[in-house]
């Protein structure tokens, strides 16, 4: 950078970490600090003769080069308005609630300090932002009837003590929040609407907003929900989102139904060790049968989550799609392995409103994004066919893709399997995305290190994407090349198995899912081979399925529907 860039990049207050060629993220000097304390959301892209900087949460972008210097600030469509109660308290009498919280164990000091007030036979919860504004208040009577202030933002309880806290105890109700903190426990929390009859897994559910407006710092969250039903649905939501690697459970005593029921039937003691008590959920190890009795229990009524069907004919009867698997799609260079995958993502998008975080370096992301709209809309992209999409369907398509994709890019980090994995784990807990696509596997398998031998790099890659999988709840397809090219006598290729790939036994062996995409140039059409399901007739089984593609569409279609005039030789994807 020249004195002129460097000097415009002070003068905006943009604090650069060096001057060399590349893209770095930066606190943005416009917006910090209303968005998360850990995110650095400003990209400030160094090239030879000019800088230009973006920032994607406050939208401030600017540029300088050699000719000419140009800052822009563009704010941000504004924030939606929440309606502000006006904090209550002190009552003129609250004797009513002081005795009503005594007979449930909890003193006089605890109620002043959570600044719990009565009005109108109501008792009052204050919810407090993280800077200590007032945000909502929760009524509660005698009959349990419950209501808020209307239009108020949904915050968690507690949140102005543990949006910074590294360790989190998480309950069900303001009550239990109460009888934890009776206990010297402050960093106590809750949900505003309670817990749902059933866990849905929607991550649009209103239910959870408040995640959602609440950001936590959290390394350990303990998961103390009611022993019940609608407790248990909670627990499995909260785990769902929080993911496994962080969260912590309890063992209520039987006969007890949450935390204060704990303090009030067996005291203070008994609840601190129930707390003290709390283990890590099993991600790697030894486990007893007790470990997974519920899951067992679960498996056995049928409540656990089924395969979902793509929507694709031919396809259904052979490939599924379930949670915590791990894909892998092999093929031929040119044979359409990554354009057969955008289809089966499209479909589980348009059918079943799964998100995907894509990592893709081998094509740009405007290209993938066109060849993904042209294959939604049903229509082409470029100039020279009848159907060529207009403007409106264009933006309707990109809409779409907009709603469903998230797209990974490394520019300014080396493309490690852990850097991609931290950016998915954050597009899972923000925007609830299902699918994770690494395609193709080599972009990552550059990086190995000099240490590892290519085998035990694989198996490494492998193990890690298994156990991301396993931890979120997600489905991860990776894209593997063959190295051996497997020929027919008469000089044609076959059609290659994970075998083929190198790291060949890992591949095959540690995969839930191993598919094929094979193209044969005699018949014009397009095979989806499948070659390992490990858990056959729950999500698929061997088998294959024949399709065609039509170019005017850009969509795979079963062979039997085969028309003159489609012609699979336009298509490249790889």
């Amino acid at each position: 950078m020249n004195y002129e860039m460097t000097r415009a990049l002070d003068d905006e207050g943009i604090k650069y970490k060096d001057t060399s060629i590349g893209t770095q993220k930066l606190k943005c000097p416009k917006c910090q600090p209303p968005h998360n304390p850990r995110d650095y959301p400003l990209a400030l892209t160094i090239e030879e003769d000019k800088v230009v900087w973006y920032c994607h949460h406050c939208e401030y972008k600017g540029g300088v080069s050699n000719k000419d210097l140009k800052v822009v600030y563009k704010s941000k469509p504004q924030k939606k308005q929440y309606n502000k109660p006006e904090k209550i308290g002190p009552s003129s009498d609250k004797d009513p609630i002081y005795k009503y919280f005594n007979r449930r164990g909890i003193s006089r000091t605890t109620i002043d300090d959570f600044k719990i007030e009565y009005e109108n036979n109501f008792i009052c919860f204050q919810y407090f932002d993280a800077d200590g504004s007032i945000a909502n208040i929760k009524y509660r009577n005698k009959d349990k009837v419950f209501k808020q202030t209307p239009g108020t933002k949904q915050i968690l309880y507690n949140y102005d003590r543990v949006a910074q806290a590294e360790d989190i105890i998480f309950v069900e109700g303001e009550i239990d929040v109460l009888s934890i903190a009776e206990c010297g426990f402050k960093n106590v929390t809750t949900l505003p609407g309670g817990a749902p009859q059933k866990a849905k897994y929607d991550e649009n559910d209103a239910r959870y907003k408040a995640l959602a407006n609440c950001p936590l710092q959290a390394k350990k969250i303990i998961l103390f929900t009611d022993n019940d039903g609608p407790g248990k649905a909670l627990h499995q939501e909260l785990l769902h989102r929080f993911g496994k690697d962080i969260c912590w459970y309890v063992n209520i005593p039987d006969n007890c139904k949450d935390a204060n029921d704990v303090l009030v039937k067996h005291g203070k003691a008994k609840l601190i060790d129930i707390i003290d008590g709390a283990v890590p959920y099993p991600v790697d190890g030894l486990y007893t049968v007790r470990d997974y009795y519920d899951e067992v229990h679960n498996l056995y009524d049928g409540n656990y989550v089924k395969p979902t069907e793509i929507g694709m004919p031919g396809i259904d009867d052979i490939y599924k799609i379930m949670t915590s698997t791990f894909h892998v799609v092999t093929g031929i260079p040119n044979h359409g392995k990554s354009l057969f995958l955008d289809q089966i993502l499209l479909k589980l998008a348009e059918n079943n409103n799964y998100k995907f975080a894509v990592f893709s370096p081998e094509h740009s992301t405007a290209m993938h994004i066109r060849r993904l709209v042209q294959m939604y809309l049903g229509a082409s992209f470029d100039e020279g066919f009848n159907n060529r999409m207009d403007k409106e369907q264009l933006n309707k398509g990109l809409k779409f893709i907009n709603d469903h994709f998230y797209f990974i890019e490394t520019k300014d980090e080396v493309p490690t399997i852990e850097h991609i994995l931290s950016i998915a784990k954050g597009s899972i807990l923000k925007y609830g995305v299902k699918g994770l696509i690494i395609d193709p596997f080599n972009e990552v398998s550059a990086v190995r290190s000099a240490q590892k031998r290519e085998d035990e790099h694989i198996r490494d890659f492998i193990s890690l994407c298994k156990r991301f999988t396993r931890i979120h709840e997600i489905v991860c397809w990776v894209v593997a090349h063959p190295t051996k090219l497997p020929k027919h006598t008469d000089g044609g290729y076959q059609p290659p198995t994970a075998y083929d790939i190198s790291g060949a036994a890992h591949w095959h062996n540690q995969a839930d899912v191993v598919i094929t995409i094979h193209r044969d140039f005699d018949q014009n059409t397009v095979k989806l081979i499948t070659r390992k399901i490990r858990e056959q007739d729950l999500y698929g089984k061997i088998g294959e399925a024949e399709f065609v593609y039509n170019i005017e569409k850009r969509q795979f279609e079963q062979a039997k529907d085969k028309y003159d005039g489609y012609d699979i030789t336009y298509y490249n994807d790889d």
